[in-house]
């Protein structure tokens, strides 16, 4: 099938589709209001009636049993409106008037009448009397506050839908010419469509697409093209991935600006005047170089594709070798202290010094002990209790104070959701770890952990002795590559991590200096959406 034939095909079955579901829209809707209107101009007409003078004082007689002619008076009413039919009856449903002058002083047919009777509410229902199938309003007749009576006025079904058919047809013009205009429009764009697409079938287009598609997403350096206004028409996952985590695929950021993304590739484009040009810049802790390559438009007017991708220089593998060698001193500290303890613990026990090699034993393993059995009893799911004893080691190794909150209490969650608690609660103790550490000159580090789920969500808080968050680092903390230490001790992701779980699991997470001057994170969770 040719572009113009499915164009065709693909825009006729459209426009019928719509036609035909705002025809029977409209046709419904005007149904609807017909039929409310014929229930609201019963009732009323109802309550008109009901308030007249002359039918009041002949369902008092009729109620007293004295007969009074009103067939008709109210006849002569009904003659002046579209009701179908106006039934007066007494208290006993005994009907006072009839289209049908042999059923007057008989019973009133139907049980929708009683609601009015009894209960002296006005009611609207569809039922079938002598007269036939009907719209039927009932309303009762009151004289000094009690109930002496009912009117029903009815609409035949037939006359109904008659007059909702003349209406209908109307309607229906109204459609058909609607979709004679939506075809001749759809003619014209199609010969414009035709032209536009340089005569390509529908395949064909799909197919360069998936091949563009694919090859920006097969080169590892990021891509961007942006149009004289700075637009994004074009970028890859790479580049996506790099420029900003929270954005799931790419398809959300064509169309926006790329200052949005990075004000820095926006300033480069911005300098490079329809010219080739290469610049540097950093995203967080990561630094990149950029090429720009000038693609005109139209006269004096430029757009770019820039290709950047990260600039791995000397000085970042020697850091990593310098972390490395800092951890190996530290693995060589660390036995030499454990030597030292075993080499006092074999003295003790060589002579014969019992007592004090358990009391020695005793004193070292007194505080671990105790922080296991209090996480034991209060963290039910064995890998946040595992990273909390882990974390903990890791603060005694480092003289900071570690607490943990007698009144914790965690239960266990499933293998995904447990995996999600341990990357938070790891990311943010490591931050206050690392912030109690480098403070530490001007106050004893220590950092407090509280974990509960009691209520409707697991609530996570986590206070250091740090000297806070800069404070032209609050409202960027929580980007990727954001960080308030040192390039040496952290690349900015751990509360970027953080951030994204609780986005995940609709929580919350906030952070404040309290009065004793330490740093509060507080985290909210949503249980419902954790078990998801």
């Amino acid at each position: 099938m040719t572009l113009k034939s499915y164009l065709a095909l693909i825009t006729l079955s459209t426009v019928t589709l719509i036609v035909i579901v705002v025809g029977l829209v409209l046709g419904y809707s005007l149904q609807n209001a017909y039929l409310e209107g014929i229930t609201q101009r019963g009732l009323e007409l109802g309550r008109v009636i009901a308030h007249n003078e002359k039918v009041i004082q002949a369902v008092e007689l009729s109620n007293q049993g004295t007969s009074n002619d009103i067939e008709h008076y109210i006849e002569t009413l009904r003659a002046q409106t579209d009701a179908s039919y106006i039934v007066v009856v007494n208290k006993k449903a005994i009907r006072l008037s009839h289209p049908n002058p042999a059923r007057v002083g008989k019973a009133f047919v139907g049980d929708d009448i009683l609601l009015a009777l009894h209960e002296g509410k006005d009611n609207t229902c569809v039922a079938t009397g002598t007269l036939g199938k009907a719209i039927r309003n009932s309303i009762p007749i009151r004289h000094q506050g009690e109930i002496i009576g009912a009117i029903s006025i009815g609409y035949l079904s037939q006359s109904t839908s008659t007059l909702i058919y003349s209406h209908l047809k109307e309607t229906g013009l109204l459609v058909g010419f609607v979709y004679l205009l939506c075809i001749v429009i759809a003619v014209f764009l199609l010969i414009k469509l035709k032209r536009t697409f340089l005569s390509l079938e529908p395949e064909e287009i799909v197919q360069k697409f998936k091949e563009q598609e694919l090859l920006l997403d097969s080169i590892r350096d990021g891509i961007i093209a942006v149009d004289e206004n700075q637009r994004i028409i074009t970028i890859n996952s790479t580049a996506v991935e790099w420029l900003d985590k929270n954005i799931p695929s790419r398809q959300q950021v064509i169309g926006e600006s790329l200052s949005l993304h990075s004000q820095h590739l926006s300033h480069f484009a911005l300098e490079a005047k329809g010219q080739i040009s290469k610049r540097s810049f950093s995203l967080g802790k990561l630094n990149f170089i950029a090429n720009l390559y000038p693609m005109q438009h139209k006269k004096d007017q430029f757009g770019y594709v820039i290709v950047f991708y990260p600039n791995h220089e000397e000085k970042s593998l020697e850091q990593e070798l310098i972390t490395t060698k800092n951890y190996a001193d530290l693995l060589r500290t660390k036995t030499h202290e454990y030597s030292n303890r075993l080499n006092v613990l074999s003295g003790m026990l060589q002579a014969e010094r019992y007592k004090e090699a358990i009391e020695y034993l005793q004193q070292e393993s007194d505080g671990y002990q105790k922080i296991l059995r209090q996480i034991i009893q209060s963290i039910e799911s064995s890998a946040i209790a595992g990273l909390i004893l882990a974390k903990y080691s890791k603060a005694i190794d480092s003289n900071i104070s570690f607490h943990v909150d007698n009144d914790c209490q965690l239960s266990d969650y499933s293998a995904h959701t447990s995996e999600s608690l341990v990357t938070l609660v790891g990311n943010l103790i490591d931050n206050a770890l690392l912030a109690a550490w480098t403070n530490r000159e001007k106050r004893r580090p220590e950092i407090s952990l509280y974990i509960s789920d009691r209520s409707a969500h697991i609530m996570i808080e986590v206070e250091d002795s740090g000297a806070g968050i800069a404070k032209d680092l609050e409202n960027r903390i929580l980007d990727f590559g954001i960080s308030s230490k040192h390039s040496s001790e952290q690349h900015g992701i751990g509360l970027y991590l953080v951030k994204k779980i609780v986005d995940q699991y609709q929580g919350s997470l906030d952070w404040e200096r309290s009065e004793a001057n330490t740093t509060v994170f507080s985290v909210y969770l949503d249980k419902q959406a954790l078990s998801q």
